[in-house]
């Protein structure tokens, strides 16, 4: 798997992944319970990761709907 998406905003990876589902891509979110270790503060990073062979159209979904990859 690879990192697509790295961001503290949660309905940018909410948003991210649906557009992903609606691709047929499938997507996985990690560190979504890191707020456990943080207290809810949102400063640790989540990840949404996609299979190798998914990375490109995955990457053109995103910025095609605004999403900035950070890149």
């Amino acid at each position: 798997m690879k990192e697509l998406l790295r961001t503290n905003d949660p309905t940018v990876i909410a948003f991210a992944s649906a557009l992903l589902q609606g691709e047929g891509i499938d997507c996985f979110p990690m560190d979504v319970h890191m707020s456990v270790l943080e207290g809810s503060i949102g400063v640790l990073p989540r990840r949404v990761m996609v299979r190798n062979e998914d990375l490109g159209r995955a990457e053109r979904v995103l910025i095609e709907n605004g999403i900035d990859l950070g890149r």
